[in-house]
């Protein structure tokens, strides 16, 4: 009896991966009415997002540099849908293909069950409405409505070829915990070239009378027009312009190239399907002493220490712990160089760097996740719950300072407010170490889970969203009213014209009297609501 696969097998393979990726969708949005509101909350904005997007790109239909935009924003898609895998890779389950390794699968079938399944969700409408509206701004007449048919799918289908041909190629490497080292430092990195380049972008094309110059696209639309995928858009211009040979060269460019990224793609999933992975093999390696290294001595002694090197330790090695502090400073030196940039800089944007390291602390205990009864076990007193506290503040306050200490004076420096420096620094302080003191009575009073599976791309186990929500919302507020008087202390000053330096020592003394009253009021909690928190922590 015959064990080779039929078409028939392979088609159904087909069927079952695409039915795979609805089911996937439609039980994830049942596992919690909080994760079901928060997909269609984003669904619906994307789509604004992206029926926005077409309008405009509809509205340029007929005027100069239409084309050469169309042209400009596709190559941006390109590289947007490219840089996907390999920044969120594990945000989509789907786009791992070595969960299926193991099944007796055929990689050709395999290939196209994963293309077709690729297709189904909200990412690929909006892009194919995206994409419709760069055709229709660079079309003209029935010549481009005819190529139009045939560009617009294809872009689609060699988008999505191209960011799972690179999901499949780096598979192994962004399935490991430094491909999630380098998610998260690719993706800040990603966000602020975005940002740069919406930037250079807006002034590049803004005029002395805020209207817009489409022309200065056309350098780069000229160079951008043969790459593919954005040859099979531009090849509606083409036909329209009457360069009927123009246009399929730049068809049959775009399709030479999903030819390449198919036979690419099935290589890798022979490739993963075949070969072992590297992270099991038996490495024969020295093995390095334990020894403590130096920086640790610099710790306070006893359980408060353990706690901080234990939390430092998290910090550095967890993806999750990790992309939750890394954020926070990227969104700091992000809003800092943005200030600088639009025109507005001004060294009191360290208080908002310092209000989103303060949120940090709003979860202390959900990085130990399943592992927190073993300090559950040991938090007998009061005390031992203060000193439990202090050692995981300490290790938020030791980036956290250093942080605003060096912004400081750089932001001083490039925007030459020196004058700002001492009362910033003592606003900056203030909101710290109130937001580590309310983040305090957040770990206790509002704990939440972190997702089992590792993926530093969720804040949350499944149907505690709105705890997190709560918990951030609620710290903003509190350190706004909390402040206040810092606030009207600086306001004062500077409306009598009066020297603002004073704000530094009485920032830097009420920080530190709001953190210590957060501690002292959540070391009680901790021992009286430790049962509660204990179940909440390690929830999945």
């Amino acid at each position: 009896m015959s064990t080779a696969a039929t078409p028939a097998d392979d088609r159904a393979v087909v069927r079952a991966l695409v039915s795979l990726k609805v089911r996937l969708l439609r039980n994830g949005l049942r596992r919690s009415p909080g994760r079901a509101a928060g997909y269609l909350a984003g669904s619906a904005f994307g789509a604004l997002i992206a029926l926005s997007v077409a309008a405009g790109l509809v509205a340029l239909h007929g005027r100069t540099g239409a084309a050469d935009a169309a042209a400009v924003l596709t190559a941006g898609l390109a590289v947007a849908w490219t840089a996907m895998p390999l920044f969120f890779f594990a945000g989509d389950e789907s786009a791992d293909p070595t969960r299926l390794t193991m099944l007796p699968l055929r990689p050709p079938a395999l290939l196209r069950g994963t293309l077709f399944g690729s297709l189904v969700g909200p990412g690929p409408v909006l892009g194919l409405l995206v994409l419709a509206g760069a055709a229709a701004a660079g079309g003209r007449g029935a010549a481009s409505a005819v190529v139009a048919v045939v560009a617009v799918p294809l872009t689609l289908v060699l988008l999505v070829t191209l960011t799972r041909s690179v999901a499949a190629a780096n598979a192994r490497l962004l399935s490991s915990r430094r491909g999630k080292d380098f998610a998260i430092f690719g993706g800040l990195l990603f966000a602020v070239l975005i940002q740069l380049g919406n930037l250079g972008v807006q002034s590049a094309l803004r005029q002395p009378d805020r209207s817009f110059d489409l022309s200065v696209l056309h350098p780069y639309a000229s160079v951008v027009r043969w790459i593919p995928p954005v040859s099979a858009i531009d090849a509606v211009r083409s036909a329209g312009e009457g360069a009927y040979l123009v246009a399929a060269l730049q068809l049959a460019l775009a399709v030479g190239l999903l030819a390449v990224l198919l036979r690419w793609w099935l290589r890798s999933l022979q490739d993963l399907m075949v070969s072992g992975d590297a992270s099991t093999l038996v490495k024969t390696s020295s093995v390095h002493s334990g020894s403590g290294s130096r920086a640790w001595r610099l710790l306070p002694a006893g359980r408060a220490g353990t706690a901080a090197q234990r939390h430092l330790r998290y910090a550095w090695r967890e993806p999750r712990a990790k992309a939750a502090v890394f954020t926070g400073i990227g969104m700091t030196c992000v809003i800092a160089a943005l200030s600088v940039v639009q025109g507005w800089g001004s060294v009191y944007v360290i208080a908002l760097g310092a209000l989103m390291l303060g949120l940090q602390s709003g979860n202390l205990f959900g990085m130990d996740g399943s592992g927190f009864w073993m300090v559950a076990a040991t938090l007998i007193t009061r005390r031992d719950a203060r000193d439990e506290l202090r050692g995981r503040v300490f290790a938020v306050l030791l980036y956290g300072v250093a942080v605003l200490l060096l912004a400081g004076p750089v932001l001083a420096a490039v925007t030459g407010r020196w004058q700002e420096l001492a009362p910033a620094l003592g606003i900056a302080f203030a909101v710290l170490g109130t937001s580590v003191g309310l983040g305090c009575l957040s770990s206790v009073y509002a704990p939440y889970a972190l997702p089992a599976d590792g993926n530093p791309m969720r804040s949350a186990a499944p149907g505690q969203n709105g705890v997190v929500m709560l918990n951030a919302f609620g710290s903003m507020i509190g350190v706004s009213v909390g402040c206040a008087p810092i606030g009207i202390t600086l306001g004062i000053l500077l409306a009598s014209h009066s020297p603002a330096w004073p704000v530094l020592p009485a920032g830097l003394l009420y920080g530190a009297g709001m953190l210590l009253l957060g501690i002292r009021i959540a070391s009680g909690g901790l021992i009286k609501r430790l049962p509660e928190i204990l179940a909440r922590v390690i929830e999945r």
